[in-house]
């Protein structure tokens, strides 16, 4: 079992302070089904507290009016202490939501210690101030200012990667933040904000409410909040977009896909299949960006289902503490009966299981498993080509040219990502530029830190990472002057 994650008390203020619910989260190991702490469920009151502490921060505190250079310098020691605890924090977010300590390594853990850098670099160099000339002979002055008190709400799949993207640039550009985590994931967020606090930023900067949705609500419809940045569901970001409409609190959404992995007719089956054995199944397929729906030709298809299936096969399923585990549990019992629901809609559509289908993987007695799942002779209307399942979980569709691979994977309501596999590069990229998707990648998919991240159509709103990740968190003022 993990080590004992038991935590009573949430910041706010500067200060850990006891909330005023008594109600308490259980954190529980996804791989055995036992609690091993818990934290506190925040009520409206308590949301309302930390918002009116990030409120005092921004209105009448030192954050917002100190220059982009002086945050930066104060938050440069951030880099340092994060990666000296990479880890301890893996260690965290496996016990937590149970990723496989090796992607925990390298995913959940380094990553998010890269990201700390690279925002630190991009904020330095950002152009928070410029002057342009402007048409009538004068000057214009643009200027970048913090939109004010952010709520951050996170998801449990990949908790410390978003909340470093949510927080941080809230922090470089000047605002202050209330960070509501996931009910599945809040250690990972009290080490965060563990370490920020050691920085020494003013009281009120950053507060810290774990709850569950009805927190996350209190927090999206407090009137002191000025902006919304929310990953998880779509229906939840509908959710989130129709309350902060009428008050015109400004959002931004990360949401989910049904990405789309195109393989032309001149791909390598075995090179492809090694590469999509990752990208398809990468975090126990509980990834926003997975590429759940593999397009093969129908002219090579029995080659290019035969090597997926051969990769799929020998996945490791197992402990996630075992670094040889390549798919661990699912994160709670509630996700397991889920994906397990819709593996039974695809049999129900008549899609047919390569590899995987219903039941336990064998030997795994207890923790939340299912069988990692490969879906062949999968029509796009189905259920489950259209729907998100959030588990290891892929469907291969056939197609027969170019032109049709292009309308299936844009036939969705999804466009957060994708990717094609091609033995010619250019070719790739210029299919790649046909899909109407945030990132895409040309035999492999991934995300960089220092280029937007974000969707198209109900994958949601606005970008992260990157310079455009520093810019979700300002407002644009124009001086002009003249003479």
């Amino acid at each position: 079992m993990a080590a004992s994650a038991e935590r009573r008390r949430i910041l706010i203020g500067g200060e850990w302070m006891s909330p005023a619910s008594a109600a308490l989260l259980p954190v529980v190991d996804p791989s055995t089904g036992e609690v091993y702490g818990s934290v506190p469920d925040c009520d409206a009151a308590d949301v309302d507290a930390a918002v009116r502490a990030a409120r005092a921060a921004f209105d009448d505190g030192p954050w917002p009016r100190c220059s982009p250079a002086e945050r930066v310098a104060a938050l440069a020691p951030l880099a340092g202490v994060y990666e000296s605890g990479v880890d301890e924090l893996a260690a965290i977010v496996t016990a937590e939501m149970g990723s496989p300590i090796t992607f925990s390594r390298m995913a959940q853990a380094a990553a998010p210690s890269m990201m700390v850098r690279t925002f630190l670099d991009l904020a330095a160099a950002h152009p928070w101030e410029e002057r342009r000339p402007t048409a009538f002979g004068g000057t214009s002055v643009v200027r970048r200012l913090p939109v004010g008190v952010v709520a951050a709400i996170t998801p449990w799949n990949v908790p410390q990667v978003v909340v470093v993207a949510k927080v941080l640039p809230a922090l470089l550009a000047g605002c202050t933040v209330v960070l509501k985590p996931a009910p599945e994931t809040p250690v990972d967020a009290y080490w965060f904000t563990e370490l920020l606090l050691g920085l020494g930023l003013p009281p009120g900067v950053v507060n810290l409410v774990p709850g569950g949705p009805d927190t996350g609500r209190a927090l999206v419809e407090h009137p002191g909040v000025d902006k919304v940045a929310f990953t998880g569901s779509t229906s939840a970001g509908r959710e989130i977009a129709s309350s902060c409409a009428p008050r015109f609190v400004r959002m931004s959404l990360e949401l989910g896909g049904k990405s789309a992995a195109i393989v032309l007719d001149d791909a390598d089956p075995e090179r492809t299949a090694a590469g999509l054995r990752f990208a398809s199944f990468l975090n126990s397929g509980q990834a926003c960006a997975a590429q759940t729906r593999v397009l093969v030709p129908r002219s090579r298809r029995e080659e290019f289902v035969g090597a997926l299936a051969a990769a799929v096969a020998s996945l490791r399923i197992g402990d996630p503490q075992d670094p040889d585990t390549e798919v661990g549990p699912l994160v709670s019992e509630v996700q397991r009966d889920r994906v397990a629901e819709w593996i039974e809609v695809g049999l129900a559509e008549g899609a047919r299981p390569v590899v995987g289908g219903p039941g336990r993987p064998e030997d795994l007695d207890r923790g939340w498993y299912v069988r990692p799942t490969l879906f062949d002779r999968v029509d796009n209307a189905m259920r489950v080509a259209r729907e998100e399942v959030f588990g290891p979980v892929v469907c291969v569709i056939d197609y027969d040219d170019v032109e049709d691979a292009v309308a299936i994977a844009e036939d969705s309501e999804y466009g957060l990502a994708g990717s094609v596999w091609t033995a010619d590069r250019e070719r790739g990229l210029a299919v790649a530029g046909r899909i109407r998707a945030g990132t895409l990648g040309v035999n492999h998919y991934g995300a960089d830190f220092g280029s937007p991240f974000g969707g198209f159509k109900a994958s949601g709103l606005g970008r992260e990472y990157g310079p455009e990740g520093l810019d979700a968190f300002v407002e644009f003022q124009s001086i002009s002057l003249l003479g």
